[in-house]
C-alpha cells in the first residue's frame, strides 16, 4: 500500500461540497478542513505510486473549486 498526504487549495467558500467531492473519490481515506497555506489536507491509501497520482491529478485537481495541489508520499 502507498500512503500520500495531498494539500489542496481551493478558490472557493464552498468547503462542505469540496470536502464530500473528495471523500467520494476512491483511494480517499480522510479529507481535513484545515488552517493555514493549505484549505484541505486529504489522505489517500492506495495499491500504487501511479494510483496516488490519479487521485491526486485527475480527481482532485477535476473538482470545480480547487486550483492547485501538492502531494506527499508516506516514506514509512
Amino acid at each position: 500500500m502507498v500512503v500520500a498526504y495531498v494539500m489542496v487549495k481551493v478558490n472557493t467558500g464552498e468547503a462542505d461540497r469540496l470536502k464530500a467531492s473528495m471523500s467520494d473519490l476512491d483511494g480517499v481515506e480522510e479529507v481535513h478542513v484545515v488552517a493555514g497555506d493549505v484549505d484541505f489536507v486529504v489522505k489517500v491509501n492506495v495499491d500504487s505510486p501511479g494510483a496516488v497520482k490519479e487521485v491526486a491529478a485527475t480527481g482532485i485537481q477535476g473538482i470545480s473549486g480547487v486550483e492547485n495541489t501538492q502531494t506527499y508520499i508516506a516514506m514509512d
